[in-house]
């Protein structure tokens, strides 16, 4: 294994500069990127070269469109249609026809003018996302604005992989044409065929997969059923990205969806950080000193035309401080930019040239266009008449999760609490280990979806941090313990109420972290004396009051 020093070093450097790019709060998308660099070709010192290393990152994108199918399934499309046309795709469409037709007049050929606008028309959400958290405005109105067109693009973004590697044919245009309807027709069998397995097949594999309560068998499934739906476009002429985007959608609505996202995260980031890696590689610091100015270029219109073209569609919408700050916020380049880059130069729609100044350019508006939303602010308060100044402050919008609880566990115990807090008009979403508990809490009527809580991944896919509680009702101590600790350290402020079967496991659930642990074997037997005593006619608050100071000294006068 010639390359094995190779790995070593791509490794150790990626965590030195993904750790220094965390404690200074930047995306590590440029952390890899910057890999890249130092490690690539271009630059002196020690240089990586590792067989293979473009299709690891090309799997990298498959599983990010493959989580990004996740969170866009047919019914959910269709229901968010009208906000999905009117911003998601406005934006994309408008921006890359108004960049394509500039410099179409400036004489560049269609083709290449057509991939341009397309890569400036892409916005990064990990940046802004990142940023907005840190900031406080993830929840305010032009936050949320900008974040949810930001996901659209990449839905939207979806035809340009059909797209630009047909661009890359050379043919006339009048065959350009029918290769294009041919493609879109092989896009449109791959869908077809994607959604009768998917309608048919993956429901009753993944029942049959996850009643084996084994996480293992389940990722391994997932991996699976990703790599065969991107292995079938490909096989169609297709990109393989666009089978992870079909597979994904196809399983969007799925009780197994959140389990499904948190066993591909931790391969997707990976892997995608590979891809970056590589697409640092592609990058020449050296020819910066030739082409600046259209770098600088680039960048400028990178940032002015989605910046406008926002502001001009949210106008319509919301007032003018809004519209100003999502616009600022979406100006940001994208690292899916990046991704329809390589494509276009593997498919030689563009040159090696080229592609060093559109790389450049991108690079340089994610980084101006993390500053820009870091001060989208004081930008809109420069920009705005001193009247429009008073509009930007606004109240933080509630968060969508802020009165839901996620209840964990759908026994006895668990049906009984969700049953009381649908009762109370309060939204539960429940999460369950065995297939058959969920199919049970659907037919209930609840929110429900396979997933084990103990896993560190399914409680970041889920976004537990913004639930209003947790409510751990597992018949497994173990798993419920582990589910405690792992929100004790990464959702400090999120409350855990959790059922014990005896006072041991109520202790350790309590030192774990736990609001409150209820041990319910000790909890029957007080309720049991309660009964008893109300018989003998002891007035009830006495009874209340008694079985309330057991409670207060930790149950010690029931076990001593």
């Amino acid at each position: 294994m010639d390359y094995l020093p190779n790995i070593l070093m791509l490794l150790a450097v990626s965590v030195g500069l993904v750790v220094l790019f965390q404690r200074l709060h930047i995306p590590t998308s440029l952390a890899y990127l910057t890999v890249g660099v130092v490690l690539g070709p271009y630059t002196g010192g020690p240089t990586v070269n590792i067989p293979g290393l473009d299709l690891v990152g090309e799997i990298g994108v498959v599983f990010l469109l493959f989580t990004v199918g996740l969170s866009f399934s047919l019914p959910k499309i269709h229901a968010m249609r009208h906000q999905l046309l009117g911003l998601g795709t406005g934006q994309v469409v408008l921006t890359t026809l108004a960049v394509m037709g500039l410099l179409w007049v400036a004489g560049v050929a269609p083709a290449v003018a057509f991939v341009i606008g397309a890569v400036f028309a892409q916005s990064s959400t990990s940046i802004m996302a990142a940023l907005l958290g840190e900031q406080g405005e993830a929840e305010t109105r032009h936050g949320r604005l900008g974040v949810g067109i930001s996901v659209f693009q990449d839905v939207t973004a979806v035809p340009f992989l059909v797209v630009i590697p047909v661009l890359g044919s050379q043919v006339a245009a009048e065959v350009l044409g029918l290769t294009l309807a041919a493609a879109l027709g092989k896009a449109l069998l791959a869908f077809a065929l994607l959604y009768v397995v998917g309608r048919w097949l993956l429901g009753p594999l993944f029942h049959v997969v996850a009643s084996r309560r084994s996480l293992e068998a389940f990722t391994l499934t997932v991996l699976l059923v990703t790599l065969l739906a991107a292995w079938t476009t490909g096989s169609l002429g297709l990109s393989l990205a666009f089978g992870g985007f079909l597979a994904g959608m196809m399983l969007g609505e799925s009780e197994f969806r959140h389990q499904i996202e948190s066993s591909i995260r931790p391969f997707r980031d990976v892997l995608l950080g590979i891809f970056f890696v590589g697409i640092g590689m592609r990058f020449d610091p050296g020819a910066l000193l030739v082409v600046w100015p259209w770098v600088l270029g680039g960048a400028a219109l990178i940032l002015l035309s989605k910046a406008l073209i926002v502001f001009l569609l949210v106008r319509r919408n919301a007032d003018t401080a809004t519209a100003l700050r999502t616009g600022l916020l979406l100006a940001v380049g994208g690292e899916f930019g990046l991704a329809l880059i390589a494509i276009a130069l593997d498919a030689r729609v563009i040159e090696h040239g080229l592609g060093q100044i559109l790389i450049g350019a991108v690079l340089l508006a994610m980084v101006l266009g993390a500053a820009v939303i870091r001060f989208n602010g004081a930008l809109a308060a420069r920009l705005l008449p001193q009247p429009k100044v008073a509009a930007m402050v606004e109240e933080p919008l509630p968060a969508a999760d802020a009165q839901t609880v996620v209840l964990a566990g759908y026994g006895r115990v668990g049906h009984t609490v969700a049953v009381l807090l649908k009762a109370s008009g309060v939204r539960c979403v429940v999460f369950d280990a065995d297939p058959r508990r969920i199919a049970q809490a659907r037919t209930d009527g609840f929110e429900a979806f396979v997933g084990d809580v103990s896993d560190p991944e399914l409680l970041v896919a889920i976004k537990v941090g913004q639930s209003a509680l947790l409510v751990l009702t597992l018949t497994d101590s173990a798993a419920a313990l582990r589910a405690t600790q792992l929100v004790a350290q990464k959702f400090p402020g999120l409350p855990v109420i959790a059922r014990a079967r005896d006072l041991a496991t109520s202790s350790a659930l309590t030192a774990a972290g736990a609001t409150l642990a209820y041990p319910e074997l000790i909890e029957a037997s007080l309720r049991l004396g309660a009964a008893v005593l109300n018989h003998l006619a002891v007035p009830h608050e006495n009874v209340d009051e008694l079985i309330q100071d057991v409670r207060d000294e930790g149950y010690r006068p029931v076990v001593e």
